[in-house]
């Protein structure tokens, strides 16, 4: 295969993630296309790179031990619906040598997305701050949730260049 059109299909991820931690930071929701989307493209894109059919299957096992950890936040009410999703569907796509630190990246983003809220949020600095655009005025609410979304889309894209996918990208990217 043509090594453009492979690094075109493993580029899907990233922009996919890019897009839906930006949806989610901007309204709150993470369409489901986004995370169909993502774990449709896995398989051409895996195939695309010459990945192993055992790669293949461990990061369909990561990625559904993605969807149940996600399941089990969303339960937990620590993250909404859509942020389990697309937790699920990076999960596949990061795999099993990328896992762990996926996991690292995304929390240390949600902590910082945390505290910078809480910043945003406080009583000294919000009266400082735009009202406008309408969805920044809605993360500045006190109360209002956390768009995990964006700390999931951070910690997926930290994390994808240790992936297999991520190295079959950096591969075609240099065998031009």
């Amino acid at each position: 295969m043509y090594p453009v059109l492979q690094y075109l299909l493993v580029l899907v991820f990233p922009a996919l993630v890019a897009v839906g931690g930006l949806r989610d930071l901007t309204s709150y929701i993470i369409p489901n296309w986004i995370s169909l989307a993502i774990v449709g493209a896995f398989l051409p894109a895996a195939l695309a790179a010459g990945v192993s059919p055992q790669e293949m299957a461990l990061s369909a096992g990561v990625g559904a031990a993605g969807l149940v950890a996600g399941m089990i936040m969303f339960a937990l009410g620590w993250i909404g619906g859509g942020d389990a999703k697309l937790f699920a569907a990076a999960s596949l796509w990061i795999g099993w040598p990328a896992c762990l630190p996926y996991l690292a990246y995304t929390g240390i983003a949600g902590g910082a997305l945390a505290m910078g809220l809480l910043g945003l949020r406080s009583a000294m600095v919000k009266p400082f701050l735009p009202v406008s655009p309408r969805w920044f005025g809605r993360l500045t609410e006190p109360g209002e949730s956390v768009p995990y979304g964006v700390a999931i889309a951070v910690g997926a894209l930290a994390a994808f260049p240790n992936s297999t996918l991520g190295h079959a990208a950096a591969a075609s990217w240099f065998s031009f």
